[in-house]
């Protein structure tokens, strides 16, 4: 920080406790925001585990690294698009119409992955 640090006094803190408790929107909102990193996190480490199960269902898969790198890189690689455009759809759609477009992509992500006949469906779901 500039001109030294600064001390959180701890009436800072409680007030803004006190107030968060006060205006359950806040709490809503922020309990919302924590759940997507959660969820985030979770798929990004979940993906490894499913690695083995899609190893064995396809043999092509099991023989070439650079595809299993590939299917587990798609996740990041649509982070990075979803953080690219969610600004601007947030400023151009507003949040509501934004979070229930990245839902319904999310939904159908999983169907796709959930009947995916070959390795290349993997990474576009």
């Amino acid at each position: 920080m500039e001109g030294g640090g600064h001390k959180a006094d701890k009436t800072e803190f409680t007030e803004c406790w006190r107030t968060s408790w006060q205006t359950p929107y806040i709490m809503r909102l922020a309990l919302s925001a924590g759940i997507g990193g959660l969820l985030f996190g979770y798929d990004t480490g979940v993906i490894s585990g499913a690695l083995l199960y899609i190893r064995d269902d396809f043999k092509s898969v099991d023989k070439k690294t650079w595809l299993q790198e590939t299917i587990v890189s798609m996740a990041v690689a649509g982070a990075i698009l979803g953080a690219a455009f969610g600004g601007w759809m947030n400023d151009k759609f507003g949040r509501r119409k934004s979070i229930i477009a990245a839902d319904c992509l999310f939904l159908i992500g999983a169907i796709i992955m959930a009947l995916v006949p070959a390795p290349w469906v993997i990474i576009i779901g």
